[in-house]
């Protein structure tokens, strides 16, 4: 099979690439909120973009390097994939060299990998990646969790003065960037990203919670991503700002979010998260999510 590889062009590109992770959804990671990751600041660059076409013009593959999460997203055909995994690979590792020494470059890139895909793991290992689960130091390993909407979502009312609503449009992004960089302690967020999610035909921002305090500041917030074809629903991201979290308002967030996404008929709903053993895991086990698939993250260094 014959494949031609080229830049990203715009935004018709960013539809086709969620169309075929989205007829392979069980081969990756990222689907519902591709909405999300694809209006993300890496785009900006066509050249931090690259996609693959066959003979007929039909797209079989595309990766972006992910600057603000350090990772690589990429989706192929599974006809392709016993030779377009290794390109894909192979272009990451010369764009993560070209960036090395700009703004956008990193000394460390990511790529997760289910577990049970044992043919992407031997080629990231091929290609210097090597497994975080079990390093000496700071392991690192994600788990898919899943909850059915055949269980009624837990209601969780906020405290006294605090309201919790759906963003106010663009007239809010400034606010809600300032909060996300907050509670993540990074500044990758911004306003252009932001305002782009709004504007995404798969927005809807009746899922775009946020909980506002008494003094009128946003605190909380949590977005939900729902497919209309599949009828699944996906949480990403979830934050609440470190001083109000004693009032457990990233619970209070959630809660209305799944409350939401089941009411629009949502069959499943997922998350991703870093591990079994941390406080996000043991919130998301409390609405009833369980672990379905363990995520393995490989990581390739680079030095200047």
């Amino acid at each position: 099979m014959e494949l031609v590889q080229r830049q990203f062009s715009g935004e018709k590109d960013k539809y086709e690439m969620s169309a075929l992770a989205e007829q392979f959804a069980a081969d990756n990671l990222h689907v519902i909120d591709l909405p999300y990751r694809l209006s993300s600041s890496s785009l900006e660059d066509p050249e931090n973009v690259v996609l693959w076409f066959n003979e007929e013009h039909v797209l079989m593959g595309w990766a972006v390097l992910q600057y603000p999460f350090w990772t690589v997203d990429y989706a192929c055909h599974p006809s392709a994939e016993s030779r377009l995994h290794e390109e894909i690979l192979a272009w990451a590792d010369r764009r993560a060299q070209a960036i090395l020494n700009t703004p956008a470059g990193h000394p460390a890139w990511y790529v997760m990998v289910f577990e049970d895909q044992p043919h992407r793991i031997r080629d990231l290992e091929r290609a210097g990646f090597a497994c975080q689960a079990e390093v000496g130091e700071n392991p690192w390993s994600m788990v898919s969790m899943c909850r059915s909407t055949d269980t009624v979502v837990r209601r969780y009312a906020p405290p006294s003065g605090y309201v919790v609503r759906a963003l106010a449009g663009e007239a809010e992004v400034e606010e809600y960037v300032e909060l996300h960089r907050s509670v993540f302690e990074s500044k990758n967020m911004n306003r252009d990203w932001r305002a782009r999610t709004l504007s995404h035909p798969a927005y809807r921002r009746d899922l775009d919670i946020v909980v506002e305090a008494p003094d009128g500041q946003l605190v909380a917030f949590c977005i939900g991503w729902f497919n209309e074809t599949s009828r699944e629903g996906q949480i990403e991201p979830l934050g609440c700002h470190k001083n109000f979290r004693h009032y457990a308002l990233g619970r209070v967030a959630l809660s209305e979010c799944l409350y939401r996404l089941q009411s629009l008929g949502a069959k499943n709903i997922f998350v991703e998260t870093d591990s079994y053993r941390n406080t996000a895991f043991r919130l998301y086990e409390s609405f009833d999510f369980r672990a379905t698939r363990n995520i393995l993250v490989y990581r390739k260094d680079y030095s200047p």
